[in-house]
């Protein structure tokens, strides 16, 4: 939420972190993470008091009124300790380490994240969200304070052994042995992810397991990768696909869709994805956007490109800067009404009856009504709404089909899908004369790079030129304000200017996806060159020459004491996961083994975690997957420099669904660079690992070719 700027400021008042502005007129004297803060503990020989969180976080906005505005909690802070706010969207791998200390020593996560630390950084003591007072059996926030300030006091050379003893201890638990495994993983490994994920799905509502649930795209690739692998003349095959189409559906017509705005908020709260957690994070419209395009692929059934039509047009409206760049979230709060400071979550988003009423007249209301299951009481689940939050608010949700409607209004589907339309725009006009949530502006690296992969997707599959559009300028955003002047230094974020820190590992592999998917979209060969160039960047900055796979970070920051590793596939896909799928695309592009063998040694590196627990990495089971079956290369040659004559037959080539396949221009691989065209013409060449059918210039023999892989 926005800072009251009457109040006097902290350090934070010259961050560009919109997180940390949030904070810059607590009364707690702040400071960014840095070696100013650093020297200051040492100095003082203090501990240092590490609250991690981001801009559109909830519970970091509650601690942060209940706590951090406290004048007399913000005295013990200041007496006792150095306090230092990170943004962990900024910083990732600060974030990353202590998490991983709060979840080894507590059993959970989550922000905003609480670690004391000694003044070498290392950590003692950790935790989440605190309340200001003892409540419930839980100790309050000042009580905790003013224990670790006594323990310090009187014990503050055993406090420094804990934090070493800690450390070490987190070291030894994320360094891989010398006997790590280095059998490759395979087919079995596929098997067991799809065991799990068949025992734990929710065949009533969709998902995996209970409230609250998660969307998790990376689900829903491995799963269409499972169905393509398994075949659709197998049962297994069959439900692989099936689980993820009804989930998907179930989603796209619960409250976490918002039906009026477009896009999809974070989590549902419920097990019938009815009330959400209603904040928008821009790494799960791209990752939701590309898992609708991909249904639509698999099914040719044109609900599913229309919800990714919805989740990339929202993006184009709110969630782009002009420069072309894409922002990183909006807030589930937001005031109640403009120029009051009281504020609730999803108040932008939920209607009375009365409301809605009001705007549309009695005809109209009702079809609105029946739809998306108004009520005048509200129509939050029972259990979903503690705290009463939505008591006489509706959450919109389609508890009704078109053809429904239709029948209960005796109308035509026509005419029923005219009114909706109509009334969800007077609805989405009036919302919008209500106060925003927070827009963190923040553009970062690694989630434009989702975002551009899920444009060049979608242009791809649906055709739409603005599509493109939107993935050409982010990437040329991308590369005119986020690489520090020269493309040998790519930064993490941007806002009101580059940031200063350097990206991760994250930030390459996801750009480099772009990049290629991009190539794959409009042929343009310096998107190709650029993957390459980053693609070794990231192999000399991040790989592990010990154990194989990459490290999230580069090693250069000497305030970030432990160097690990990501493989867990959950909001985000892991950096390992995406990078060994690109390396896979990039050698069979370019005829580089050497990368195949580096995505080999990848997996053989996670090959503990893949056999072990495969529902934990299902982006990296679809980078296993990649590599087990033969790669699809389809090579378009063009009759002059003119690519557009190339667009029927990349129609043809980008309708089927066919995970394990790369697409390239002739002038860009030296085997057909000189490809001979057909009448010459725009001419397609379908090989299978290098083995070519006859070339074509007839979309019927085409589809055919394809339809036989």
């Amino acid at each position: 939420m926005a800072a009251d700027s009457s109040l006097p400021t902290n350090a934070l008042a010259g961050e560009k972190s919109p997180y940390l502005l949030q904070h810059a007129h607590n009364p707690v004297q702040w400071m960014p993470w840095g070696e100013a803060a650093f020297t200051r503990a040492r100095t003082e020989n203090k501990p240092i008091f590490l609250s991690v969180g981001y801009s559109t976080c909830h519970w970091c906005h509650v601690m942060a009124h209940e706590s951090f505005e406290n004048a007399e909690i913000a005295e013990i802070l200041n007496t006792h300790f150095i306090n230092i706010k990170v943004d962990r969207e900024e910083r990732p791998d600060v974030d990353r380490l202590y998490m991983t200390f709060v979840q080894a020593t507590t059993g959970q996560g989550g922000w905003p994240m609480s670690v004391w630390l000694t003044p070498e950084l290392k950590p003692f003591v950790g935790g989440t969200y605190f309340p200001p007072e003892d409540r419930h059996g839980r100790v309050g926030f000042p009580t905790l304070l003013q224990r670790i300030a006594k323990a310090w006091e009187a014990n503050r050379d055993g406090v420094i052994i804990q934090g070493g003893n800690m450390l070490e201890a987190l070291r030894q638990n994320t360094t891989p042995s010398a006997t790590t495994a280095t059998a490759a993983p395979d087919e079995k490994a596929l098997q067991r992810g799809y065991q799990i994920f068949a025992q734990t799905f929710d065949s009533a509502e969709g998902g995996w397991g209970s409230a609250p649930k998660f969307p998790r795209p990376s689900v829903f690739a491995f799963l269409l990768r499972e169905y393509v692998r398994r075949g659709a003349h197998t049962a297994e095959g069959r439900h692989a696909a099936e689980m993820s189409l009804f989930t998907l559906e179930k989603m796209a017509t619960g409250g976490m869709h918002d039906h009026l705005g477009g896009g999809f908020h974070r989590y549902s709260v419920d097990e019938f994805w009815h009330v959400p957690h209603f904040e928008k994070m821009l790494y799960d419209q791209a990752q939701l956007a590309v898992a609708y395009l991909e249904a639509a692929q698999l099914t040719g059934e044109a609900s599913y490109a229309d919800i990714a039509r919805d989740i990339l047009d929202y993006v184009q409206r709110d969630m782009t800067d002009a420069l072309g760049g894409f922002y990183s979230a909006e807030d589930a709060d937001s005031l109640l009404v403009s120029g009051k400071p009281e504020h609730a979550e999803g108040a932008f988003y939920v209607w009375t009856q009365a409301e809605i009423d009001a705007i549309l007249g009695a005809s109209d209301a009702a079809l609105i009504h029946f739809t998306y299951g108004v009520r005048p009481e509200g129509n939050a689940p029972e259990g979903a709404d503690p705290h009463g939050e939505f008591t006489g608010k509706n959450i919109l949700l389609q508890c009704h089909p078109l053809t429904a409607v239709a029948a209960e209004f005796k109308i035509s589907t026509d005419e029923a899908a005219q009114r909706l339309e109509s009334a969800r725009r007077k609805l989405f006009d009036a919302r919008a004369q209500r106060p925003r949530p927070h827009l963190d502006d923040k553009i970062i690296t690694a989630w434009n790079g989702l975002m551009i992969s899920a444009f060049a997707k979608a242009f791809q599959i649906l055709g739409e030129p603005s599509y493109l559009a939107s993935a050409q300028r982010a990437a040329a955003f991308v590369r005119d304000h986020l690489t520090a002047g020269t493309p040998d230094q790519l930064l993490r974020s941007y806002r009101q200017g580059p940031g200063t820190v350097a990206a991760f590992a994250d930030d390459y592999a996801f750009l480099i996806q772009a990049l290629l998917d991009l190539y794959e979209a409009d042929f343009d060969s310096a998107w190709l060159d650029w993957a390459v160039f980053l693609q070794e960047k990231m192999n000399a900055l991040f790989w592990d020459d010990t154990h194989g796979g990459y490290f999230s970070t580069s090693g250069a920051d000497a305030s970030v004491l432990l160097r690990l590793k990501e493989d867990y596939d959950g909001a985000e896909p892991s950096p390992n996961s995406i990078a060994a799928l690109n390396l896979q695309r990039l050698a069979s592009m370019l005829s580089r083994n050497d990368w195949r063998e580096r995505a080999a040694q990848l997996l053989r590196a996670f090959s503990e975690q893949i056999t072990t627990s495969p529902s934990a990495v299902p982006q990296l089971l679809a980078a296993l997957d990649f590599s087990l079956g033969k790669t699809t290369q389809i090579v378009l040659a063009s009759p002059s420099e003119d690519d557009t004559a190339l667009l029927p037959l990349l129609r043809e080539v980008h309708g089927k669904f066919l995970p394990r396949k790369v697409v390239l221009h002739a002038r860009d691989t030296s085997s057909l660079r000189e490809a001979p065209l057909i009448d010459g013409q725009a001419t397609a060449f379908v090989c299978v690992d290098f083995a070519c059918q006859l070339p074509t210039n007839d979309h019927a023999t085409l589809r055919k070719q394809l339809s036989s892989l």
